[in-house]
């Protein structure tokens, strides 16, 4: 790859002082519109008919400006360990959380959009050191998406799905891990996708929450549950609900001045979709952290990547090569709620050895924050079935 360099630096990023002050003040003056004109007593979905409710988006405004802490998500980092490198010319923020255990295997985590790193940062220790001595280890590797957090901001275009899988095999041979275990949600999951599908000889297999079936299959020989699943994508991708994605892959950098410029606008623009994505009743703090939601949101402002995380839809939406096969391991969990449910026969077609497929009862599209320990126990399982299936070590 260009712009080829070895060196891997740890990195201890802070937010001034200054910084955190120009957040405060720019949140108590913040002008909001009216309330929505669709209402309904909470807990009702419907209340969420016209985007995200004045009463809610207030509420945590006021604990974002007074009661949040985003000194104690900068320490947890540290206390993870976080590096940067440069690939390709772009420099590559990434968590590296290693095993004490000698039998651990190395296991890149991929994030997506609406999404962050801190998506997993609850999850890493019991990855690398479980309490169970039978249970998997792993080197847990969780990079940065281009244009995300404090990875580098392209500033041209060609930062796809192909490339950024090429540039983690890179990186995961930096840190000396030449063959690696990968899973991924949302654009991880595609990525995750590529990963197994382009490159066998360093992937030993996958887990993703996201699976993606070749277009234009039919649905003749689905059961019932499995047509609906199809039709509730379907659904999802060609109505409104998909309206954020087709605009983001138009215009990135139109709605990108606002999610820079105006916190309460980046705010509300991620929290309408953890709220629609969520398994929950009507609010997804039913279920997820407001403190961790709320530390990936102040990573995007304060990293001022709105607009360049908004330009992975440009890049990259609709552009999985449809003639493109994973033959690796592969073990697959669709969530009840998630936004994408992939039936098995249509895996099939892509994901040639599925070693394991999960469907729970609970779980929607950030599971890792929703339902953690089902996660840890599922991506686990997930990839012990891989390994045993791929030969065991790396």
């Amino acid at each position: 790859m260009s712009g080829h360099t070895d060196e891997v630096q740890a990195f201890h990023p802070r937010a001034t002082d200054a910084d955190l002050d120009d957040l405060r003040a720019r949140l108590a003056a913040a002008r909001l519109p009216e309330a929505e004109t669709v209402r309904h007593a909470a807990p009702d979905p419907r209340r969420w008919e016209q985007g995200v409710p004045l009463a809610d988006l207030t509420e945590v405004v006021h604990h974002w400006r007074t009661g949040y802490d985003w000194r104690s998500f900068e320490t947890r980092l540290d206390e993870i360990g976080q590096f940067r490198t440069t690939i390709d010319g772009l420099g590559i923020h990434f968590l590296h959380r290693r095993s004490p255990r000698a039998d651990a295997t190395p296991l890149i985590m991929t994030h997506g959009w609406p999404g962050s790193i801190a998506e997993f940062v609850d999850v890493l220790d019991d990855l690398a050191a479980p309490r169970d001595a039978d249970a998997p280890a792993f080197h847990v590797v969780v990079p940065s998406l281009p244009g995300f957090g404090y990875s580098d901001r392209p500033t041209v275009t060609g930062w796809g799905l192909e490339r950024i899988a090429a540039a983690w095999v890179e990186l995961m041979g930096r840190l000396g891990y030449r063959r690696f275990l990968a899973h991924g949600g949302d654009w991880g999951g595609p990525i995750t996708t590529v990963l197994g599908g382009r490159f066998p000889a360093h992937v030993l297999g996958i887990h993703t929450t996201t699976a993606q079936a070749p277009p234009g299959l039919s649905t003749d020989e689905l059961t019932a549950a499995e047509r609906a699943w199809t039709e509730q994508t379907r659904e999802f991708w060609h109505g409104h609900r998909a309206a954020f994605a087709k605009l983001q892959a138009a215009r990135p950098q139109t709605i990108g001045y606002s999610l820079v410029d105006s916190p309460v606008g980046l705010l509300a623009w991620i929290l309408d979709k953890f709220a629609e994505w969520s398994d929950t009743r009507d609010s997804p703090f039913e279920t997820i952290s407001r403190d961790r939601f709320l530390d990936n949101v102040t990573l995007y402002w304060l990293t001022r990547t709105g607009a360049s995380s908004a330009r992975i839809y440009y890049e990259s939406h609709l552009a999985l090569d449809p003639e493109l096969r994973v033959d690796v391991p592969s073990a697959i969990v669709v969530y009840p709620r998630d936004i994408e449910k992939c039936p098995l026969p249509w895996a099939r077609e892509r994901y040639r050895r599925i070693v394991r497929w999960r469907s729970p009862e609970r779980g929607g599209h950030f599971p890792s924050l929703e339902v953690p320990g089902y996660f840890v126990r599922d991506l686990r399982e997930g990839l012990a079935a891989v390994l045993a299936a791929s030969g065991g070590r790396p």
